[in-house]
């Protein structure tokens, strides 16, 4: 009897998984180039794919990233046997960084620190409001350990710090990931730190966080911490795959606010729903809006156009309080301008001037965690509207029409939450 009832419990599951199974095609969970997301799928171009490898998401919702010779054998060796497993799969893209090459400088100028005065960053600092206590995913290249002005700045991951050398000692998948980790050659310390062509994640990490303690640069929030992801290789290549990933580990880790100072012709299913998820989680996601003097209205780049509440778009200003000619714009997109023009910061054994998007980006990340520190049960509406309430109204053509402004934000913030 015993038997029979395992017999009958078999067919049971068994014919709920083929009914399950049978609503999914290999077309349906794989499109191609039909990506059908809604998301800007007019601007995605072959140009832009990796034809050997492609983006799992799975029904369990974790990503990976897998490999294979072509399309139609990853169909049928991979996604097939695996039907019942898989919610979507779309092809890997490339990835750009949104800033100029660095320009190294070893000695310190006046022009230093024109970004934070422009922004009155000082008014948080002579309050005691450092960003202390919040942590902030940095999903970019490389950030340098090392840098005396960075590495007090790391949020230690205490379990596997205080755990057993090749251990995952805090189960969440990722061996001895003491600070971060590198998406890009999936290690626990990022191997092109030594590379001067690829200064972006240190210089975008010192503009969000530098110990104004240890060295020259002043980081907007310089008692926040950071917890780094680099899916960039030396040259300032990466790919969606790897920021995917990126993204949903330093969401794991804890962070408030996340800094994307990256984009590109991302038609991606699979990005949409992972930064639309953030929001279940309390995330803030900031957004460079790009270099490539475009309306954003008319002409898409991603994740700048995904426009989700939980989003903050950024263009870049310049020393004169005018938006960079260079700097993407759209009164529906983009939410407001940020300092973003020879922005001095650190770099892998020292310190440099960049420019771009990427570097106003940062800025506005680095306000938000002030915003954190100073009420931490906020939610990331509550912070979103401090930070686009607390403008300079400059005439931007951005949706607040106006440049980021710290002492603002920070009394805009006191009265939404008294």
């Amino acid at each position: 009897m015993l038997v029979r009832r395992i017999e009958l419990l078999l067919i049971i599951v068994t014919s709920l998984y083929l009914g399950a199974c049978a609503n999914k095609t290999l077309d349906g969970v794989f499109p191609g180039t039909q990506q059908g997301t809604g998301v800007g799928s007019d601007a995605c171009t072959s140009a832009s794919l990796l034809q050997n490898q492609f983006i799992v998401q799975w029904e369990d919702g974790h990503t990976s990233v897998e490999t294979s010779e072509n399309a139609e054998l990853f169909k049928q060796k991979f996604i097939l046997p695996q039907l019942g497993k898989i919610s979507h799969v779309e092809f890997d893209q490339k990835l750009e960084l949104h800033s100029a090459p660095a320009v190294r400088v070893s000695a310190v100028g006046s022009s230093t620190a024109w970004g934070q005065n422009t922004v009155f960053a000082s008014s948080a600092w002579n309050a005691g409001i450092n960003g202390q206590g919040v942590l902030v995913g940095v999903v970019d290249a490389a950030v340098d350990y090392t840098h005396p002005q960075i590495q007090p700045r790391l949020a230690p991951n205490q379990a596997e710090i205080n755990g057993r050398a090749g251990i995952d000692d805090d189960g969440n998948g990722f061996v001895d990931d003491f600070y971060g980790w590198d998406f890009q050659q999936n290690q626990n310390n990022p191997a092109n730190i030594v590379s001067a062509t690829n200064d972006h994640g240190t210089h975008v990490s010192g503009i969000i966080a530098a110990d104004h303690s240890r060295g020259s640069m002043q980081g907007v929030a310089p008692q926040a911490q950071i917890v780094p992801a680099n899916f960039m290789d030396a040259s300032g290549s990466g790919s969606l795959g790897a920021a995917i990933q990126a993204i949903q580990y330093v969401s794991m880790r804890g962070v408030k606010v996340i800094n994307a100072s990256w984009g590109g012709p991302v038609c991606s299913q699979t990005l949409k729903a992972v930064v639309n998820n953030l929001a279940s989680q309390n995330i803030l996601f900031v957004v460079a809006s790009g270099n490539d003097g475009v309306d954003l209205d008319s002409v898409s780049d991603y994740p700048a156009s995904f426009n989700f509440p939980n989003q903050v778009t950024v263009a870049a200003s310049n020393s004169s309080d005018f938006l960079t000619s260079w700097s993407n714009t759209s009164f529906n997109i983009v939410h407001l301008g940020a300092p973003g023009d020879s922005i001095y910061s650190t770099v892998p054994g020292g310190y440099a001037y960049m420019s771009g998007t990427s570097m106003a980006t940062p800025f506005v990340t680095g306000t938000a965690a002030l915003l954190w520190s100073l009420r931490p049960a906020a939610t990331y509406a509550q912070i979103k509207q401090a930070l686009l309430a607390g403008v300079d109204n400059k005439g931007f053509r951005v949706k607040t029409q106006g440049r980021l402004n710290i002492s603002n934000s920070i009394n805009a913030l006191k009265q939404i939450l008294p």
